[in-house]
């Protein structure tokens, strides 16, 4: 099923998403949630609380496409066993659970990152920290280090995250390689610039 043929869903308000999710989280893979811009007279809930929602379901919210000039949807679906967990989805984990908020399901779904390692791969990058064999090949360079610490820290999170992300030791070290070679001139790789 690709995403156009799931349902939309307009909830009115937080319980309402609740109420949708504790019925389906288990039995839809996923669905179109419709949010109303500020300037439109409707009411809807809020990206946060139902971000918030979804979470405590271990679902997690994704692609955004406008609907007309007052509405948009979000795509909201059940979270991939080896998806990663941002800092600010895993600090609204710890308030649902402390408020007593988080189900099974959402429990399940932070219990599965925190043993396959997806819970805190995200953990360097948020704390801006070089992987010793990204620091070696920036060093290896005359400006490259000195261009990357001038960079951003949200330029400096999107290069990390692009290098953590790499499915493959190949491709991690071409990523490598390809950045410390730009930095050194004083450029991010195309697809950054």
């Amino acid at each position: 099923m690709n995403k156009q043929e799931f349902e939309l869903f307009y909830p009115k308000n937080k319980q309402h998403w609740r109420e949708w999710l504790f019925n389906n989280h288990h039995r839809k893979d996923a669905v179109w949630l419709v949010f109303y811009k500020k300037q439109s007279d409707r009411k809807t809930i809020s990206w946060s609380d139902a971000v918030d929602e979804a979470l405590c379901f271990g679902w997690i919210d994704s692609k955004v496409e406008s609907i007309d000039k007052e509405s948009y949807k979000q795509y909201f679906c059940q979270r991939k066993p080896n998806s990663t967990w941002s800092k600010i989805n895993k600090e609204k984990i710890e308030k649902l659970t402390s408020t007593n908020q988080m189900t099974k399901a959402g429990f399940q779904a932070v219990e599965r990152a925190k043993q396959n390692g997806s819970w805190t791969i995200l953990d360097q990058v948020e704390a801006l920290i070089l992987p010793e064999d990204l620091k070696q090949a920036l060093a290896g360079y005359k400006n490259a280090l000195e261009y990357f610490d001038g960079l951003s820290k949200s330029n400096k999170k999107m290069l990390l995250y692009w290098i953590i992300s790499a499915k493959r030791q190949e491709t991690r070290q071409k990523r490598i390689n390809e950045l410390a070679e730009l930095a050194d001139k004083g450029q991010k790789p195309k697809q950054f610039r």
